[in-house]
């Protein structure tokens, strides 16, 4: 194995996740405005490859690895004022102070996964009852 392999392949995973939509969220439209949520991203990556022999000249070993990381907060909110045109008819909140605005939608992440998760599995149940009343 040659140490570009799995450094090849954590530099082709880390192009993934640097897309713009991982740091513009999906717009949320309501009824008189538009909220573009706006992230920042941090990372950590490390490779490296090492090979040895025993003391005795009997037996040796190689090996290589490679690793990142990724850390994502909310950093803004845009906010676009429907009806309003122009510069006056948008803003930006500042997440990045740890406020409870910014804590709440950090969290809100977690949150609607968890309602996903219970949803699917809801409907899973609800699907084998229903498979079962027919048999």
């Amino acid at each position: 194995m040659k140490i570009e392999d799995p450094i090849k392949t954590t530099v082709e995973e880390l192009r993934k996740l640097l897309e713009i939509n991982n740091f513009v969220g999906e717009p949320i439209e309501t009824e008189d405005k538009m909220l573009i949520p706006v992230m920042k991203m941090g990372m950590g990556f490390g490779a490296g490859m090492g090979k040895g022999e025993a003391p005795s000249g009997e037996g040796g070993g190689m090996g290589s690895g490679a690793g990142a990381a990724a850390g994502v907060e909310p950093v803004a909110m845009v906010v676009i004022l429907k009806g309003i045109p122009g510069p006056e008819g948008v803003r930006v909140l500042n997440l990045s102070s740890g406020g409870p605005l910014s804590k709440a939608i950090g969290e809100i992440g977690t949150v609607i996964t968890d309602v996903i998760k219970e949803t699917r599995t809801k409907t899973k149940k609800e699907k084998a009852k229903e498979e079962e009343a027919a048999e």
